[in-house]
Parts: structure tokens; C-alpha cells; sequence
């Protein structure tokens, strides 16, 4: 007798038996297929791991499945092969895994297919000014279908705000139309534009990453304003010429709409967006494009990574080092790691490109495992910025501001360019406090400050998303003596409105880009080129390009260099280097001007003296005499309750219980328990236990034994437990 043996997404990590549908014939079934099957009491989708004639179990107690939802598995082959992978890397439940890989529509039972065969276009040769000026519906709309020009389906119409009465408005003055879906042949000619013309550094880069077949991980260490996008660009028209497919990957949606818009002003071929914005129609949409070769190009953000390509050509990872590449909760894999294993697989070519790139990537290139390419000059005419230090310790500052900073942001808007001060602190002030007794608004779910927001006015943790109103008097000694502590971009945007009263000054934070196309005015706005203040987060400091940016003040230079967490030194030099490479990118020379309270700090002395190669080859060196990863590999045990210590001692007995039964493979450590770097968040006391090895399968030979232990561990059901391996931080 037949049995299915599948994944089920649930927190176990082991796979289940299931006898199949009655009257299925299974010769024809694939591995990979989704499954419906009982599970408790109610129904789930499984996915078809195995086809055996052996259990455990006794057979007479196997349910029996319900039906096979797939006449082919949604992944290829190789993809399911890479998530079962990923699964078993990063110790994480294979059924949930698997789940992870396809999209949300498909998890809930959904048929592989597209639903919408009927599509809305704008009539070619229509004129938009037949509308009148206060028809702001229609008028919307019809920008809305014009920005898809292969067609958008009514139910993304409406999930993007538009009605259905609006468009037969539309569809009546003949300015939009509808059309039966039709599959696009292959372009003759891939390109809208030329391509630019390469210096020196960038055509050898784009020669290395041509010079062989099949697979080679490539690493483009390019300054910012070097040009690698357009390295990117012309290695994807290779591809592209060859019938192939390309993936590129951003770590954040905010800067999806910029990539996307010089994407499809090169390229004369279907481009589709992957990110969380999107419905889930729409992801399956455009994700079954790509599988069946439609899409020629996909960009995505990290979740990207499964997308199934039906002509594989290349991979990049742009902004590598970015840590958002991390899934830091749940299915904890980075996508960046996995690319390089997904490139292997498909004997394709990946980029990795950063100005800053991380550690771990920089080990790899000098080890040889990656093909390193340097980009050292500006594209262009521009030239790389001046970077000065602020030395702030005996200066009297006007809301963060001193007058050094003031004075040169006064020349650089009198010269007609623009000013980008960096702040990364959102809200209008760190916190609340109160003059007469010291009272200091903190959150009483976790160990943090509530950050003071004026617009609207509130109290807010960024950590847990509680919220409250502003107290008018102390809750401890009903002073009413209540002040800011601290600046943030609120304050910072509000002082600087009075110092500059003539001048436009627009925020850039999560708050002020939450508004649908919020980041797109803004980008119009700036690229207007007419004097103006940006002032925000570290938004500001991931791949935008702001040709009339010609200063850069950097308030708080000196935050993360004493933090707890060992990349805290590599994150704040590459936070500097991003957020100053906005400087300068076009004819005009840029500056630098960083305020600090140590300036005579080594590090910071190293990035300005001598840029990120320097500081990255002694932060390796220190990392090696230390023994921290690239040269050890690690992972944190976490564990989390409601009541205080529980999880630190539930570690620490975890850990005696384990020195006593199990056998350390060799080499392998332990670090702790000790309380998180933030003990108690969302009402929950976390702690954590560091393992690490010099040897990573003696690493992962202890992570499976200790899952193995943990799941059958009574003890374990009280707590809330989790393996994080090759952490992004130690939080």
C-alpha cells in the first residue's frame, strides 16, 4: 500500500503519513505537489515529500488524504531541493518552510493559474486633457492604468482605489479599453534606451562577470555613485539577448519604485515587482509570469528569492550588505546566502553589489570563493565627497544643530543645491521627562523609552507599536514640568523650518512615507532640482540618487559605536559611507560634515582618513583574534515568557541538562544564558544562549540534536523557543 508522506505546515519538525486519495492514481503524481489534506481538526495544504510503502505507524490509523491539488509541483525542482535545504540550514519546521516559498494564494488552497483573463489598457493615442480639471477620480485612475501598460485586472483596480463605475467612465470617453489576456512573444529589440558608456573599471567588471559560463559569484565593491547599477544593467542585456531571465533583489520596497522606473526605461521586455504591497492576486500574477518566462525581469525584495524563473539567466543582490536581506523572525533565512546557493544550482552568474559590502562577503571574496571587482572612481564627472568631523564636545547646539553645520548648510542653499541632513532617530524626540522629579516616559512592555510624536501628537515604542497620549501633568509627582529629551526627525524638521524659513524642508521617515507613492513625490520633489532641506532616517541612505545633494550633515555620527552587538562598528561605518555617498553625484563637489562627541575615535578616523576598505581590513583582523564570525559560525538559542527569569533559567538548565547527556561535538561552544540587549519586549523576558563552532557541520550536528531534544522537553512547552543560525544581531 502507497503512502504519501508529507510536509505540514506546523511548528513540528518532522513530516507526516498519510495514505492516498481513494481512486488517485499516483503514477502520474510528482514530489512537490500540494496536497489537501485532515490535519487536527481541520483542514491544511501539505506538500508531497516522499512516495513510500513503509511507516511507523500502523496503517489502519493513517488518514487518508483528501485530494491532490497540482498535476505538476509549483516549484521546479531545484527550488523545492533549495527550501528543503533552507529548512534543514536554518532549523526551521520543513512543512512551514515550503509554505514560505510559494505564494499566499497558493498556501490557502488556490489553483495555480492566473484568475483574471480579462485586463484594462489605455486606448492608444487617447487624449488625457479631455478630462476636466476637478475629475480627480478619472484622473487618477486613469494614471493608475497607464502605469500598466500590459494590462491591470479589475480586482487590482479596485484594491489600488479605483471603482468600477469610474472606469466605464473612463471606458465611455474612450480612454481606457479592456482585451483578453495574451501572453507576449519575445521582443527583437530588449532595449528602450542605449546603454551608457562604461570607464574602465566598470567594462573589466562587466568582462569578468561575461568571461565564463555557468556559475560565478561575483562580488562589485563599487563606491556609491561609481555606476554599478549600470554594470547590472548591461550584464542583464547579455542575458536578456539570449532568451534568459533575471532576478534582481533590493533589500527595501522604498527603493523598488525608483529601480523599477530605470528598468523599464532601459528595457523593451515585461518587467514584474515582487514585494509585500502588492495583493495576493497580484504577487501570483506576476509570480506565474515568471515561472512560465513571461517576465523577463523580476525585482523583488527579499521573499523574491523562491520566485521560479523558466529561463534562469542571472542573479543580483544589490546593496548586499543590507541586513533586511535577513528574515529576523519565523523562517529565519537570509536571502542573500540563499541567492548564492540558488545561482549555484541554476549554473547562472550572481552580483553581489555594495559600496559597503558586509564582512561576511569581503571574507569570501579574499578567501577566492568570490570573483572580487572593484570599482574605485565616480561614473561620470563627479567626484568623490570631503568628509570633515564636527568635534562638538565644547559647542553650545541649537536643537542638535551647531553652528558650524548651520553656517555651512546657509552656503550650500545660497549656491542653489540641496542639503541632506541624516538624523536616525524617528519621532519628535527620543522621549519625555519630566524637570522636577526625573521622570522619563518609559514603555512598560519592554525595557525602551516611548519616542514623543507631535504629528499626530503621542507616545509610541517602536518596538512593541504600543501608543498612547501625551500626559499634561507627571503620573509621579503631578509636575507639569514635562520636556523633550533629545532630538528627532520631527524636532529636527521643525527647527530647521524656522531656520530656513525660505527654504522647503521634507522628512524622510517611516512615518511621513507611509501614504501610497509618499516616496515617489518625494523623489519628484527632490529631483526638481530647486533648493531644499531633506532631512530624515536611514531611508534617505539606500541607493537613492539626489544629483543636487551637495552636503551632507550627519547629526549623530557617534551612535552604534559602542553598541553591545560585535557588527555594531561594521553597521555604523556602513551607514556613514551610504548616507554621505549622497553627496555630490552629479557635476557639483559634495561635502561631508559629521558631528561627533569623539572625534578622535578610531574608526571614525579610519573612514574618514582612509574609506571602508581600511576600516573593513582591521575589523576583519579583530574579528579573527576574537574569533567572531567569518571566521567562527554561530547561532542563538532564544526563549521568551511572561514571567521574569523563567527563560534564563530555562537556558541555563537546558544547557546543564545537555553538558550532562549529550556529547559536545568538538570544537563546539557555548556562551551563557544571559538576558537579551533588550531583556523584556512586548510584556515578553527574553534571553538567549550563544553557540558557535569553527566548523559548521559540528555546529549544525549539535542544532539538530538540540531541536530533537527540545521538541520531546516538557519543559520546553512552558517557554517560547527559537533558533536564529548565522544571526543579522544578537537583539
Amino acid at each position: 500500500m502507497t503512502i504519501l508522506r508529507l510536509a505540514i505546515p506546523s511548528p513540528l519538525r518532522r513530516l507526516f503519513d498519510y495514505l492516498p486519495p481513494a481512486a488517485t492514481e499516483l503514477t502520474t503524481v510528482e514530489l512537490g505537489v500540494r496536497v489537501l489534506v485532515p490535519f487536527g481538526n481541520r483542514d491544511l495544504i501539505g506538500i508531497l515529500v516522499e512516495i513510500t510503502d513503509e511507516t511507523q505507524f500502523e496503517r489502519s490509523k493513517l488518514k487518508r488524504a483528501k485530494k491532490i491539488l497540482d498535476q505538476q509541483p509549483p516549484l521546479p525542482a531545484h527550488l523545492f531541493k533549495l527550501a528543503r535545504w533552507a529548512a534543514s540550514y536554518y532549523q526551521h519546521p520543513e512543512g512551514d518552510a515550503l509554505q514560505q516559498a510559494l505564494p499566499v494564494l497558493l498556501r490557502k488552497g488556490h489553483a495555480c493559474e492566473y484568475q483574471h483573463e480579462i485586463l484594462w489598457r489605455a486606448v492608444a493615442d487617447a487624449d488625457p486633457n479631455t478630462l476636466k480639471s476637478n475629475a480627480t477620480r478619472q484622473i487618477e485612475l486613469l494614471a493608475l492604468v497607464n502605469e500598466h501598460p500590459s494590462g491591470i485586472s479589475l480586482d487590482a483596480i479596485k484594491a489600488e482605489g479605483g471603482n468600477t463605475t469610474t472606469l466605464r467612465a473612463l471606458e465611455e470617453k474612450q480612454l481606457v479599453e479592456s482585451f483578453q489576456r495574451t501572453h507576449p512573444s519575445h521582443h527583437e529589440q530588449v532595449l528602450h534606451e542605449a546603454p551608457l558608456t562604461l570607464n574602465a573599471e566598470q567594462q573589466s567588471a562587466l568582462d569578468q562577470i561575461n568571461k565564463l559560463p555557468g556559475f560565478t559569484a561575483n562580488l562589485i565593491e563599487g563606491i556609491t555613485g561609481s555606476g554599478k547599477t549600470e554594470v547590472y544593467l548591461q550584464a542583464i542585456e547579455k542575458k536578456l539577448n539570449e532568451g534568459k531571465q533575471a532576478l534582481i533583489l533590493v533589500p527595501e520596497i522604498g527603493l523598488t519604485p525608483q529601480t523599477v522606473t530605470r528598468f523599464r526605461q532601459r528595457f523593451n521586455t515585461p518587467i514584474v515587482v515582487l514585494h509585500s504591497n502588492l495583493t495576493d492576486r497580484q504577487r501570483l500574477d506576476a509570480w506565474l509570469q515568471a515561472r512560465e518566462g513571461i517576465a523577463k525581469i523580476v525585482i523583488g525584495t527579499r521573499s523574491a528569492i523562491f520566485t521560479p524563473l523558466k529561463h534562469p539567466g542571472i542573479i543580483i543582490i544589490d546593496e548586499e550588505h543590507d541586513p533586511s536581506f535577513k528574515q529576523q523572525d519565523g523562517f529565519r533565512y537570509s536571502a542573500r546566502d540563499l541567492a548564492v546557493m540558488r545561482a549555484r544550482a541554476e549554473e547562472t552568474p550572481i552580483i553581489l553589489g555594495s559600496a559597503t559590502p558586509s564582512l561576511e562577503t569581503l571574507h569570501n571574496a579574499k578567501e577566492g570563493r568570490y570573483q572580487w571587482l572593484k570599482i574605485t572612481q565616480r561614473a561620470g564627472t563627479s567626484l568623490a565627497p570631503t568628509f570633515k568631523l564636527l568635534d562638538i564636545r565644547q559647542e553650545k547646539l541649537s536643537e542638535g544643530l551647531s553652528t558650524q553645520l548651520i553656517t555651512a548648510m546657509r552656503q550650500h542653499l545660497a549656491n542653489g543645491t540641496q542639503v541632506l541632513v541624516f538624523l536616525n532617530r524617528r519621532g519628535y524626540s527620543p522621549t519625555l521627562s519630566c524637570n522636577d522629579c526625573g521622570w522619563i516616559a518609559d514603555c512598560d512592555r519592554c525595557d525602551a523609552h516611548m519616542t514623543l510624536h507631535r504629528e499626530p501628537p503621542h507616545l509610541h515604542c517602536h518596538h512593541c507599536d504600543k501608543q498612547h497620549g501625551i500626559p499634561r501633568h507627571c503620573p509621579e509627582c503631578n509636575s507639569d514640568q514635562l520636556q523633550p529629551v533629545g532630538v528627532g526627525t520631527e524636532r529636527s524638521e521643525q527647527a530647521l523650518q524656522q531656520l530656513f524659513p525660505d527654504t522647503p524642508v521634507i522628512r524622510v521617515d517611516r512615518d511621513s512615507t507611509q501614504r501610497k507613492n509618499a516616496m515617489h513625490d518625494i523623489m519628484d520633489r527632490v529631483n526638481s532640482g530647486e533648493p531644499c532641506i531633506l532631512v530624515g532616517t536611514q531611508m534617505l541612505a539606500k541607493g537613492h540618487h539626489f544629483p543636487k545633494v551637495t552636503l551632507v550633515a550627519i547629526i549623530n555620527a557617534d551612535s552604534g559605536l559602542f553598541s553591545a552587538d560585535f557588527r555594531g562598528m561594521e553597521r555604523t561605518a556602513q551607514l556613514i559611507l551610504q548616507v554621505a555617498g549622497r553627496a555630490g553625484r552629479a557635476e557639483d563637489p559634495g561635502t561631508v560634515l559629521m558631528q561627533t562627541y569623539h572625534a578622535d575615535h578610531p574608526i571614525l578616523q579610519t573612514l574618514v582618513e582612509h574609506g571602508y576598505s581600511a576600516f573593513a581590513q582591521e575589523e576583519l583582523h579583530n574579528r579573527k583574534v576574537a574569533q567572531l564570525p567569518p571566521y567562527t559560525h554561530y547561532a542563538l538559542l532564544r526563549a521568551e515568557t511572561t514571567t521574569k527569569y523563567r527563560a534564563e533559567s530555562f537556558l541555563g538548565a537546558l544547557r546543564q541538562q545537555l553538558e550532562d547527556d549529550l556529547l559536545l561535538p568538538e570544537h563546539v561552544h557555548w556562551i551563557g544564558p544571559f538576558p537579551s540587549p533588550m531583556e523584556k519586549r512586548a510584556g515578553m523576558h527574553r534571553a538567549q544562549l550563544m553557540i558557535y563552532a569553527e566548523n559548521r557541520k559540528a555546529l549544525h550536528q549539535l542544532l539538530a540534536n538540540l531541536c530533537w531534544y527540545l521538541e520531546q522537553n516538557k519543559e520546553s512547552r512552558k517557554v517560547r523557543w527559537s533558533i536564529d543560525v548565522d544571526p543579522a544581531d544578537t537583539f
